[in-house]
């Protein structure tokens, strides 16, 4: 014969088989992409690093400042930078990572101070009169100051500032993008964007001659790029994104659009069940016996033996016109009917509804005396 069944799919064991070497190697791919992102954070390529040729390093001014004979010190993790801070420029490139407490203290011990477009909290943390305008988009932006006179017009923008207490430098629509002030003697500067100290920018404009102006005043540069690691950090891992080459955010978005890419391929096929024939014919004999088979090594005599009656039961009742269901009123219609063999009552009663065989044997005996009663009722 032949049956209806679900289509023939793959099991969690199989499906977990087959997509386990794409998963590994997936996984090493991400575990191979933060460690080196984690051991990068020392090297080069991040963004304003002294060390880095990318358009948004800063080798080449690193590279100039060196030639002009300043000593340029990159520095990774805020206790180091403070530990070389005396008698030199400490020029923080990312300080929105930073405590506010910690910008305070370096700016007491540095003997000059260069942020790179601090928001105004850690503006405020130097000058508690400062404040934040505005932002405008990068632009070629002409000095008016004494500062920077001498570089003339500059690719400036970004965050503008205005504070009552310092030199206000490139005026933009949404403020000062340079302010220089002292603090406690400490010369401190803020420049809105990063940009002038890129090597994409420069060489444009008057941008080398600003930012050597900036960072060349002293013997010594501390060139603080922090590294994902730093304890100083706030917030831990929050910062990890801001700190990372932009190539490591495509690089990341990459592998999340290949993972689920790989799971929708990898993942069961959903829609409706369908029916189709068994690869093979299957007696109703076979499936019987290996039912049978199932019963005798689980030891289950009881639960065959109910089995056994269910379907005499069913069989009888439907030869009297009855249903089989449990209620009391049915089961005395069928016992009833089963009374048309000629046997009493009680002994119908006890083959339908009596208690479990004891052993195989007695299920044996149970069968045969089933089938014969069934026979009997039929040919009545």
């Amino acid at each position: 014969m032949t049956a209806a069944t679900t289509p023939v799919s793959p099991d969690t064991r199989r499906m977990w088989l087959a997509a386990r070497g794409p998963l590994a190697i997936l996984l090493v791919i991400i575990a191979a992409a933060i460690v080196l992102t984690l051991v990068r954070g020392h090297s080069e390529g991040g963004r304003l690093d002294p060390r880095s040729a990318d358009p948004n390093g800063s080798r080449a001014l690193a590279q100039m400042l060196g030639d002009y004979g300043v000593d340029v010190r990159p520095m990774h993790t805020l206790a180091a930078t403070s530990r070389a801070a005396h008698d030199a420029t400490v020029l923080i490139t990312h300080p929105n990572t930073l405590d506010p407490a910690d910008l305070k203290r370096l700016s007491t011990i540095a003997e000059g101070l260069v942020v790179i477009a601090p928001n105004q909290t850690l503006a405020r943390a130097v000058d508690p009169d400062i404040d934040v305008t505005g932002h405008t988009a990068d632009a070629t932006h002409a000095p008016d100051c004494a500062l920077a006179d001498e570089a003339g017009d500059a690719t400036t923008g970004g965050i503008g500032y205005r504070t009552p207490n310092g030199e206000l430098c490139y005026p933009t629509t949404a403020g000062a993008a340079l302010v220089r002030y002292d603090h406690d003697g400490t010369p401190v500067t803020l420049l809105g964007t990063a940009t002038p100290l890129t090597n994409e920018a420069l060489a444009e404009e008057g941008n080398a001659a600003l930012t050597m102006r900036l960072l060349g005043e002293r013997e010594r540069l501390v060139w603080y790029v922090p590294s994902p690691n730093d304890p100083a950090l706030r917030d831990g891992t929050s910062s990890l994104l801001s700190l990372l080459p932009r190539g490591w955010h495509y690089g990341i978005a990459t592998l999340a659009i290949a993972a689920v890419l790989l799971a929708l391929w990898r993942a069961r096929r959903l829609g409706p069940v369908v029916t189709e024939p068994l690869p093979v014919v299957v007696h109703a004999a076979e499936t019987t016996e290996g039912r049978a088979r199932l019963y005798r090594r689980a030891g289950a005599a009881d639960h065959a033996a109910e089995a056994l009656r269910d379907a005499a039961r069913h069989r009888i009742a439907a030869s009297a016109g009855l249903t089989a269901d449990a209620g009391h009123e049915t089961r005395e219609a069928i016992v009833a009917a089963g009374c048309r063999s000629g046997r009493p009552a009680d002994e119908v009663h006890w083959l339908l509804y009596g208690p479990a065989p004891s052993d195989d044997a007695a299920l044996v005996r149970l069968a045969a005396e089933l089938d014969r009663l069934e026979n009997e009722v039929r040919q009545a």
